[in-house]
């Protein structure tokens, strides 16, 4: 029996420093039938001449302007053909055999409708700085803000077609308001094996705009609690549900140094549902620390300036 066809589709703008990576771990999975588009939004950095050069491997490619990653996907999703879909930004990459591992699961797994699996985080330079594991979820965890890492996801198309396309005003968590709306309609499955590699550099959006990541998630309370599909779950979970939008906001806000408040997020996380942020208590500690360094700081400045100024009169 002939696999199932499977469509990948790649969003990218301005990154040819990481493209052909990119595009080479989907070609080299050698999956027999595989439907690789690329989204390129009009990128005048060398990208157009890197997609070209796989053209020919291509199922098709579009180089023009659009209104960000979420319209980029959805004109991909919008062309393909396959029984599987996914999506891998032009920064990261696929790890070898991912394909042929999700497919199976899928195969095994008729009533699976979208499978994640763990993800390697390296930095600009291609150095390791994490491996994200996750667990097995289901909407309940989603709705607690408990993430799945977006490179390793594979899903149905025809999920994706009952769920509905990326929401186009959501920029930072439009994966996980995706994974809410699918996850109304299949099982989720978890296979703990590392399928893709997410690259964290100066300028990924969620190491230079890591402030904006708390506005979507208190977005998707307000969407939670007003949708009559989830309202039902939200008023059971709603102390678990702002704990989570807290404790995702205060991560993101600690990668972004922004110690006072990602402690104050954190802070918020336990006083809801204190087992959301308890395993993480390392990062509240440090997110105290930090703080407390930073405000050393400042006072051993001001004395110096101080002195500074009385030595001067």
């Amino acid at each position: 029996m002939p696999l199932p066809r499977v469509s990948i589709i790649t969003p990218s703008y301005q990154q040819a420093a990481f493209l052909e990576e990119t595009i080479c771990s989907v070609l080299d999975q050698n999956y027999p039938d595989l439907e690789y588009w690329i989204i390129d939004g009009g990128s005048q950095d060398g990208s157009v001449e890197i997609i070209q050069k796989y053209q020919h491997r291509l199922a098709g490619w579009v180089s023009e302007r659009d209104s960000g990653q979420a319209e980029a996907i959805n004109k991909g999703f919008a062309r393909a053909t396959g029984d599987i879909v996914a999506w891998i930004n032009s920064d990261d990459y696929y790890l070898p055999g991912a394909l042929h591992a999700a497919v199976a699961v899928m195969e095994q797994n008729p009533d699976v409708g979208l499978v994640y699996g763990d993800v390697l985080a390296i930095n600009g330079a291609g150095q390791t700085i994490n491996v994200q594991t996750f667990r097995p979820m289901g909407l309940d965890d989603l709705m607690q803000f408990s993430i799945i890492g977006q490179p390793s996801v594979f899903m149905r198309r025809s999920v994706l077609e009952q769920a509905g396309l990326l929401d186009l005003s959501y920029h930072y968590l439009l994966d996980h308001e995706l994974w809410l709306r699918v996850a109304q309609h299949c099982k989720l499955r978890y296979v703990p094996a590392r399928w893709s590699v997410s690259r964290y550099h100066a300028a990924a959006k969620n190491v230079s705009q890591t402030s904006k990541y708390g506005v979507d998630a208190f977005r998707l309370v307000a969407w939670m609690e007003h949708d009559p599909a989830l309202a039902p779950r939200f008023k059971r979970l709603r102390r678990r549900v702002l704990a989570g939008a807290h404790h995702i906001n205060a991560h993101y806000l600690l990668d972004g140094g922004l110690y006072r408040p990602a402690l104050a997020a954190y802070l918020r996380s336990l006083a809801l549902y204190p087992p959301i942020t308890l395993p993480n208590m390392k990062r509240v500690l440090y997110a105290a620390a930090s703080l407390v360094i930073n405000l050393e700081g400042l006072k051993r400045g001001y004395l110096e300036r101080r002195k500074k100024r009385m030595t001067d009169q």
